[in-house]
């Protein structure tokens, strides 16, 4: 009785969410390697014609001669640099409407400015709103329905996934752990008849996917649900009986190699210096009110959860204070982890594979599931048309 009742749950659950879940894993497929297909489909963009030697230019000149491109009531968000000598820099440029109905409402505004930052010459101006993989991205976030609704409308249907995937390791579990029941539910029998096959894909994907896809569907919810990630993560620093380890002492003073640059050109020279084999560097525009300015860096260039935060003093020229893997808890390493976690960055290209088969066992699963149920509706409506039948010949 339980589990007829599971079964039904598990059955209208998957109905209800199974196109969105199908969108989800399709696109999830694809970004799991965006920065491996970006620079592989737009290579004049990230890659110069050469290597150079030299220093880059002080970044404010830099930004000066991107904002030669802008209209009038654009600017400058965002910088993602490349210490490595043959790589251009991005000037991101948004202007974003988050409440706004609409993929093509929320997002006013969107460019990237690829610059030479050796010559100060313009590489390429990217409409990033039409970009393929940015509106992959936005059908994977919120269907194109605009951050408001379409984020609400996939959070809903990633809880509903979540609670699809484990009442369906309920139903999938074997009476028996020995034979020929726990063979069919490990184990695809690619001989069987059409319907069995199908059968067995989604009993046994789904098995074989349970874990990681539960990884997958909750660190999505940490991105949409501020109070769940800080609850996680407060839950794992409490089981962290270790002590926060100190970052090493910053310098007292960041050295003055531009004479007449600004504070943030000196900071950047610094850490170029400092980090020069390291993957990329971002840079966000600060508010006016804060007290420091900061730059993110990641030392392997796709991978979040490795980097060094540095926050510089808007006051004085030095180092405010350095963030690291090492300085934190428990929860808030797992927390920097958290988008490594969902698209599989983590252990680098092997686990990037096995994210892109889990996405894709993630957009089968409702596929096959909805088969199922096709295949009992027309099976029910037959044998109630072959009774009526019977009946009807007996009267």
């Amino acid at each position: 009785m339980i589990k007829r009742g599971i079964l039904w749950l598990h059955k209208w659950l998957g109905l209800t969410t199974g196109i969105v879940v199908v969108i989800l894993g399709l696109t999830g497929c694809i970004y799991t390697f965006v920065d491996e297909l970006k620079l592989l489909c737009y290579p004049d963009n990230y890659f110069l014609e050469e290597t150079y030697t030299g220093d880059a230019l002080p970044l404010s000149t830099l930004r000066a001669s991107a904002e030669k491109h802008l209209q009038a009531n654009e600017q400058v968000s965002r910088v993602d640099l490349y210490p490595a000598k043959n790589r251009s820099w991005i000037f991101r440029v948004q202007d974003v409407d988050n409440t706004a109905f609409g993929y093509w409402n929320q997002f006013k505004t969107y460019k990237r400015i690829f610059m030479n930052p050796y010559t100060g010459q313009l590489v390429s101006i990217e409409n990033s709103k039409t970009e393929f993989f940015q509106i992959t991205l936005q059908l994977h976030m919120n269907l194109l329905l605009g951050k408001k609704l379409g984020t609400w409308v996939v959070e809903v249907s990633t809880i509903i996934f979540v609670v699809t995937l484990i009442s369906g390791m309920v139903l999938w579990w074997p009476k028996r752990w020995r034979g020929k029941a726990l063979k069919r539910s490990v184990w695809i029998d690619w001989k069987a008849k059409w319907k069995r096959l199908n059968y067995d894909l989604h009993n046994v994907m789904g098995f074989y996917s349970f874990l990681l896809a539960l990884v997958i569907a909750i660190t999505g919810l940490v991105f949409t649900y501020p109070s769940f990630k800080t609850a996680y993560i407060q839950f794992f620093n409490a089981l962290d009986s270790q002590q926060k380890v100190d970052a090493p002492p910053p310098v007292t003073s960041i050295p003055l190699h531009f004479q007449n640059g600004e504070q943030l050109d000196n900071a950047l020279h610094f850490l170029l210096k400092k980090y020069p084999q390291s993957g990329m560097m971002s840079i966000r525009s600060s508010k006016p009110e804060n007290e420091t300015f900061d730059v993110q860096i990641r030392m392997q260039e796709m991978k979040t959860g490795d980097f060094k935060w540095y926050y510089f003093s808007k006051t004085e020229n030095k180092v405010d204070r350095v963030n690291a893997p090492a300085t934190l808890q428990l929860g808030d390493r797992i927390g920097t982890l958290n988008y490594d976690l969902h698209t599989g960055n983590l252990g680098g290209l092997p686990t990037k594979i096995l994210a892109f088969i889990i996405s894709l066992f993630c957009a089968v699963l409702p596929v096959t599931g909805f088969i199922l149920w096709r295949h009992k509706v027309q099976a029910q409506a037959r044998k109630a048309k072959k009774k009526k039948k019977v009946l009807q010949t007996n009267a």
